[in-house]
């Protein structure tokens, strides 16, 4: 008996964590852009520079950092509760272990505490990051709104409901609308995988066994060989291959006509392509004739700030912390 009262707090809490998490994602509560104009006029060219730098030295980072940024809005909200480190904790989840860029954002963070001490949160630093992760890789800058604050719970147990790699359209959309993004957000947020690259392990079960005939039928003939060379049946688990075959370092909408062309790497994203009310999404994309086009820059820059604001903490909710890894 205890244990179900247990369980239906726990539903009913995690109920009203989203209704407020839908609510701050719409109205964007507590943010505005330019909110360090006047406490740190410099937070975000130093973040800017920050990005830029390591980028350069390393290309993969870029992605890393908008991956973080997915993870850390897609539990608790965007507070940063993902860089913080310790047993237990979100980072030492499976579904987290293969994040990258924390050294970014503890650079960022120790060149702010400098120049501001004690003003700029960890969560604003990782969605500004996120953006110019982008701008960076090729793609149009936005104003991203800011003045959140850290968040101080961080459970990896509380990592359950990241959208995977084997989701179902179906399943993605529900994980999407539970914290108020839409399906055109979804195929946008998606559209993300323009650069960055993933492991064999998460996509080669399509690649031999996926049916009764061997492969997963909507890849392509043609790209099938260099997938299966790229991740060989016995080995190879941990090869990376590039989620935009052709462009993994730039930002555009090649990704989506990998998709048409069933040349998509993660079953979940080729997917997008299968089910009518996604795939319309990445026609208009692709300006297929017929169809109200969209602008995928724009339109990502849009979701980026609607998830941006999921779950926010600001007021006196939440903290500054002085180290990102760590709560004060």
């Amino acid at each position: 008996m205890e244990d179900a009262f247990n369980n239906n707090s726990f539903i009913l809490l995690k109920f009203i964590f989203l209704a407020l998490a839908v609510v701050n994602a719409v109205h964007g509560q507590g943010t505005r852009v330019g909110f360090y104009s006047t406490s740190c006029p410099r937070a975000e060219s130093i973040v800017k520079s920050t990005v830029q730098s390591h980028v350069k030295s390393d290309p993969t980072l870029a992605a890393g950092l908008l991956r973080m940024h997915f993870h850390d809005c897609f539990v608790q909200g965007c507070d940063a509760s993902v860089l913080i480190a310790g047993a237990g904790t979100e980072r030492t989840a499976p579904a987290n272990l293969g994040l990258k860029g924390y050294e970014v954002i503890d650079d960022a963070k120790t060149q702010l505490e400098a120049a501001c001490p004690g003003v700029v949160s960890c969560a604003d630093i990782l969605t500004l990051a996120a953006r110019d992760s982008v701008v960076v890789s090729g793609g149009v800058n936005w104003q991203v709104p800011t003045g959140r604050r850290d968040g101080r719970v961080s459970r990896a147990s509380d990592v359950n409901d990241l959208p995977g790699p084997f989701d179902s359209v179906d399943l993605q959309k529900q994980k999407f609308a539970a914290l108020g993004l839409n399906t055109q957000d979804l195929v946008t947020l998606v559209g993300g995988h323009s650069i960055g690259t993933t492991a064999c392990r998460f996509f080669s079960n399509r690649l031999y066994n996926f049916t009764a005939n061997g492969a997963d039928p909507s890849i392509d003939a043609s790209f099938l060989p260099q997938l299966q060379s790229l991740c060989p049946q016995s080995g190879g688990a941990s090869n990376r291959v590039a989620l935009d075959t052709g462009s993994e370092n730039k930002f555009d909408t090649s990704f989506f006509s990998n998709l048409k062309n069933g040349r998509g790497i993660l079953q979940s994203d080729q997917a997008l392509w299968s089910d009518a009310s996604t795939k319309a999404f990445v026609q208009r994309y692709l300006g297929v004739r017929g169809l109200p086009g969209l602008t995928f820059n724009l339109e990502f820059g849009r979701s980026m700030v609607k998830m941006s604001n999921i779950g926010l903490k600001t007021g006196t909710n939440g903290e500054i912390r002085k180290i990102c890894s760590v709560i004060n």
